[in-house]
């Protein structure tokens, strides 16, 4: 069976709503959080000057209730069985993800994936300090990974699926044929090639 690639964005795309709006909320500071998020998914703030302002504002909060709410994240109707399935039809499964470690890490091990790319939040003595790192900080960064991947498995384009909701995965919607905005931003929309706007991701395999 010929080896096949499927990339799914995590927050909105896998799960259910966006890790950073579930931290802010729990630590007071959603508002302001929010407002950087609509215009950075909108593409109307550079994606690296969003996290920094972002992740800034959930200075001082406790990594142990952090790692808390990312271990209890809701994810998307039909995410474990639609992982499920394009494993048996030949496909490695990764998620890109402009979120935290805190979340992906969990998400792997419940949804099966092969993978999973994303930021590391700093911390120290068990409360975040702000700052951070990691393989997802740029505008460009999922289209970077995924050349990088495809490569290492010597995969093509046109055995490429990527699937995302927001601006920040237009990048690696330039390298794969089948491109899927779900439940998507407009700017997104306007690049895809499967446009799926009911919130199941069982959706995607009447395409593949």
């Amino acid at each position: 069976m010929e080896i096949k690639l499927a990339v799914f964005d995590f927050d909105s795309t896998l799960m259910n709503g966006e890790t950073i709006n579930f931290l802010a909320k729990d630590y007071g500071v959603e508002d302001e959080v929010k407002k950087i998020t609509e215009k950075a998914m909108a593409g109307e703030l550079d994606f690296f000057e969003s996290l920094t302002y972002r992740i800034g504002l959930l200075k001082g909060m406790k990594v142990k209730r952090v790692d808390e709410i990312c271990q209890n994240l809701p994810f998307v109707i039909g995410a474990k069985e639609t992982i499920t399935e394009l494993k048996n039809r030949g496909y490695k499964v990764v998620c890109f993800s402009g979120g935290y470690k805190n979340a992906t890490v969990p998400a792997k091990e419940k949804l099966g994936l092969d993978g999973e790319f994303s930021n590391i939040l700093h911390s120290k003595n068990g409360a975040l300090t702000g700052l951070f790192g990691g393989e997802m900080c740029f505008s460009d960064s999922k289209g970077q990974m995924l050349k990088t991947l495809q490569s290492i498995l010597k995969i093509d384009r046109k055995n490429t699926v990527v699937i995302g909701d927001g601006a920040n995965d237009l990048s690696m919607f330039q390298y794969a044929d089948t491109r899927i905005a779900f439940c998507a931003k407009e700017v997104l929309k306007n690049n895809a090639t499967i446009i799926i706007d009911k919130k199941d991701l069982r959706e995607i395999l009447k395409y593949l």
